[in-house]
């Protein structure tokens, strides 16, 4: 017998609406159903205006739905008070942004430090856990960069790390790859899938690209608020795998690429 799969999330009848009352109200999530389980890559994919970000915001604990339950690993977010939804930000969700966010006059590793601080990781411990996460992502030769000094690419790849920071079970990555070049966003790609392969992470990818959506385990559309479909994606592409085995730390030549658009 098949081994039962475990939810770690499950979102039943969100709705979410703005200026309510209001001749201008809004509904831009409506009946929204979906269960995301341990250890899967799942692409949400829609146009602008879908819903997709806001779909990310309620998943992420950044804003609270206007009705319906979310269940995450088991806690009612729904009805959990601010400290518990920044305990859950904090600690259960790693995210991962278009625009990197990453602070301006920080190295890359006080950057990747930076949520281990808030969690009360001491000094010590903050220091190895950062150097180790920018390692694995292929930035530790430039540890000691400030933003600036980072390509596209390379901010990606340090926001990664640092969304890693609290060893989270859920990897939230909002369009990850929309600010940077073909090439680039195929090697951040890759740490995603190997994130998911290698420690079991959960990724949810959400993407307004249909190529990149394929390359995950199941696809979740969304259309004006809806969900139109889902159905199973095609996965990590073989070749990518074959290549990445080999964990190549940096590509020297990236710095002349990915500027962001």
């Amino acid at each position: 017998m098949a081994e039962e799969k475990e939810k770690c999330i499950e979102l039943t009848g969100i709705v979410k609406k703005y200026f309510i009352g209001t001749e201008n109200e809004l509904v831009a999530l409506n009946n929204v159903n979906i269960d995301i389980y341990k250890g899967e890559f799942v692409a949400v994919v829609g146009a602008s205006g879908s819903g997709k970000s806001t779909l990310m915001n309620i998943i992420g604990a950044l804003d609270r739905p206007t009705e319906g339950g979310y269940i995450l690993d088991g806690i009612d977010v729904a009805k959990a008070d601010d400290d518990e939804l920044s305990e859950i930000r904090n600690k259960k969700i790693g995210f991962v942004f278009q625009t990197y966010n990453l602070i301006a006059k920080t190295n890359a590793l006080k950057n990747v430090e930076m949520p281990m601080l808030y969690a009360g990781v001491p000094g010590k411990k903050r220091v190895e856990r950062a150097q180790e996460l920018l390692k694995l992502v292929g930035m530790g030769d430039r540890m000691k960069h400030l933003p600036e000094e980072l390509s596209g690419g390379q901010k990606q790849r340090v926001a990664i790390a640092r969304a890693m920071s609290n060893d989270p079970s859920i990897i939230l990555a909002d369009e990850p790859t929309g600010a940077l070049d073909s090439k680039t966003g195929r090697l951040v790609m890759d740490i995603f899938h190997k994130l998911h392969d290698e420690q079991g992470k959960t990724v949810i990818l959400i993407t307004h690209s249909p190529e990149l959506a394929e390359e995950t385990e199941r696809i979740i559309s969304l259309k004006d608020g809806q969900i139109t479909g889902i159905r199973q994606g095609a996965g990590r592409p073989k070749e990518t795998a074959k290549e990445t085995k080999q964990d190549q730390p940096e590509q020297p030549a990236e710095t002349s690429e990915g500027n962001e658009e």
